[in-house]
């Protein structure tokens, strides 16, 4: 966020998220049953009292002596004993206290959701207030977008009135809060109604500061803005005009962009998928690599490995649907977009092409666990936009139609936005079309960051295209300029934008410990088995006995803290509890576990999809970071989406 008051004096628009700060399990290994432990919140049996530091703070041997330290803003503490005061604290569950602090320099820590600001593309940047009155009469006044136009007038010439009580606005850049982790404390907050469309939304309190000092802004140039892109090709025998036709696509794009500057700024790789070959050999793959994505200066290796690619499978696979989510996975996770470790590609995008649907994750021919939703999510925090190509051929008829779309929308979104296109009949001519227009706007991403003339107008390419390529260019700006959050700024915000409720503003996350994905990943993994075995009506009653066995096991290791009394499947997890989310697990009884064989089979299909994800993350470095130094590897944070809570 940008200081209202702070404005003259800074250049360049400073990035934050929103971090709904607190009590969070964080055992670590190792950690004796005997060790001296924080205090339990009230009411709770695994959740530990917690306070923030404020700005200033001070850290005591013991009350009344000499101060030896000084505490960052919002250094997050356990509280260990209370006395008038002063409260002893220490960073970690295990590590006991390390001294004591003022009372008045620490504020409660009562929530854990952290939630970060969206990318602003297709909304207007937010604004923080100086309190919810004023934040309640910009929502519900009259003249909102004109009066919220001139507030931003006002921001950007610096002649904001006091009158305003406007404390801080939206950064015009972007940064992502999986990449770069800010930490804002949310103070208090309320549910309310948005006044345009009485949908739920929240009114926050939030205060501002960013986790690291701020770096050098990078040394580089607005004209290096690229794109990656990399095809995901259905390679199965239905598909070889297609991919002809995708070829001669790419191919006349290629010729136009050859040589020239625009060129040299997008870059090609191939990715092919099929089937099981466990099931069928034949196939001879699931998905493959053909062209890894690199920096080319020439691009002819581009459209020979599309021309090879049209040599399709010569035998059916099992089933009219295909792993397609396995080819999206290997394209997301296995392409270096990274541009070689140097100079990451700003603009990443996957084009799924195929004339089939996914595979479920029940079926026995499917790679993955992780369905669409997931991976959609997973590809969005590393910065890729998936779009989806989707043949609606007259062998799939209007069932499989039905289904195929509505898995590939929802693996198709960035941020806001929907990138999937239907194809009615399968017509090739359609999808050359498709092809050479996607591919083309992406390449207009690149002109409009170099301030050259788009070759395609807004109209041709859809509002969708318009704020993919705004948001792109947000988030390598947020890169380029090293954007970081203020000093402390202290305001009221809301979590739906203000003039469009269809738009967030402020997505929530879960700010998670290691040893809580950790914990979250052994219950459902335990659950998953049980659930399997629970096939009669008789096996479903016993099946909370079982869960009940299992959660009393799990609470014997002093690293999976567990709450053995609770009367939901998801309530084991009590440091889930309290949070505006709800879930199939968590709400899950006995009664409602019993009532139907349907309802347990759609608990465990989720189940399953998010447990693979976490298993993902726990094996991914790249997402966790220490809230302070020495934290042990159990205690690295990451801000988990709500979307794949249990």
């Amino acid at each position: 966020m940008i200081s209202v008051r702070s404005w003259s004096r800074i250049r360049v628009a400073i990035a934050g998220c929103i971090v709904l700060l607190g009590p969070m399990i964080a055992p670590v290994p190792s950690v004796a049953q005997g060790a001296e432990r924080p205090l339990l919140a009230e009411g709770r049996k695994t959740v530990y009292q917690r306070v923030l530091t404020r700005p200033g703070a001070l850290g005591y041997p013991s009350p009344g002596e000499a101060a030896t330290l000084g505490y960052p803003a919002f250094q997050p503490l356990y509280i260990f004993d209370v006395q008038p005061g002063w409260i002893q604290v220490g960073p970690s569950i295990s590590g006991g206290p390390t001294g004591w602090v003022q009372a008045g320099t620490v504020v409660p820590w009562k929530q854990n959701i952290v939630a970060a600001f969206t990318n602003s593309a297709g909304r207007e940047r937010q604004f923080v207030f100086d309190s919810e009155a004023r934040l309640r009469q910009m929502m519900e006044h009259e003249a909102l977008r004109e009066t919220q136009a001139r507030m931003l007038a006002e921001v950007a010439a610096g002649t904001v009135p006091d009158t305003r009580g406007l404390v801080a606005v939206e950064p015009t850049e972007f940064v992502n809060i999986v990449d770069q982790l800010y930490l804002m404390p949310i103070l208090d907050f309320v549910q309310d109604l948005h006044p345009l469309n009485y949908e739920e939304n929240l009114l926050m309190k939030v205060a501002s500061v960013p986790l690291r000092e701020a770096t050098e802004p990078a040394q580089a140039q607005a004209d290096s803005f690229d794109a990656g892109i990399v095809f995901v090709f259905d390679t199965t025998q239905s598909m070889e005009p297609y991919i002809q036709r995708t070829q001669a696509a790419v191919e006349q794009i290629v010729d136009e962009l050859q040589g020239t500057e625009i060129g040299e700024r997008v870059q090609f790789g191939v990715v092919a998928f099929r089937d099981n070959p466990g099931a069928t050999p034949e196939l001879e793959y699931r998905t493959r690599t053909l062209l890894p994505l690199q920096r080319r200066q020439d691009q002819t290796p581009v459209v020979a490995t599309i021309r090879a690619a049209t040599r399709v499978a010569q035998i059916n696979s099992p089933g009219f649907n295909e792993d397609s989510l396995a080819g999206v996975e290997d394209a997301v996770d296995l392409t270096d977009w990274s541009g070689g470790g140097r100079d990451p590609f700003d603009a990443r995008i996957v084009i799924l092409i195929t004339d089939a649907g996914p595979k479920d994750v029940r079926d026995p021919n499917a790679r993955t666990h992780i369905g669409a939703k997931e991976l959609q999510r997973d590809a969005q925090d590393k910065g890729v936009a998936i779009m989806t190509l989707h043949l609606q051929t007259s062998a799939g008829g209007e069932a499989q139609h039905a289904y195929a779309a509505a898995q590939y929308r929802d693996l198709s979104r960035f941020h806001e936005d929907t990138f999937y296109y239907g194809i009615e009949d399968g017509s090739p001519q359609a999808l050359e079309e498709s092809v050479t227009r996607l591919v083309t706007a992406i390449t207009d991403v690149i002109r409009v960051a170099r301030n050259d003339q788009p070759v395609l107008a807004p109209e041709d390419t859809g509002q969708e295209m318009v704020n993919l390529g705004l948001a792109l260019q947000l988030a390598y700006l947020g890169r380029l300029r090293g954007t970081q959050a203020p000093d402390v700024i202290e305001g009221w915000v809301s979590e739906k934008a203000v003039e469009d409720p269809s738009r967030l503003a402020i997505e929530p996350r879960l700010l998670v410990t290691k040893n809580e994905m950790a914990t979250m990943a052994d219950l459902l993994s335990q659950l998953l088995t049980l659930g399997e075995q629970s096939r009669g009506a008789e096996d479903a009653a016993n099946f909370f006995t079982q869960v009940r066995d299992v959660v009393a096991r799990m609470a014997q290791n002093p690293d999976r803290l567990i709450n053995t009394e609770s009367d939901t499947l998801g309530g084991a997890l009590e440091f889930l509890d309290d949070l505006p989310y709800e879930s199939q697990l968590m709400l899950t009884t006995e009664d409602r576990w019993a009532q139907s064989a349907m309802n347990r089979r759609a608990i465990l299909d989720g189940m399953r999809q998010k447990l693979a994800q976490y298993r993902k993350w726990l094996l991914d470095p790249k997402v966790w970071t220490p809230l302070y130094d020495g934290a042990p590897d159990g205690e690295y944070v990451f801000a988990m989406p709500f979307d794949v809570l249990p």
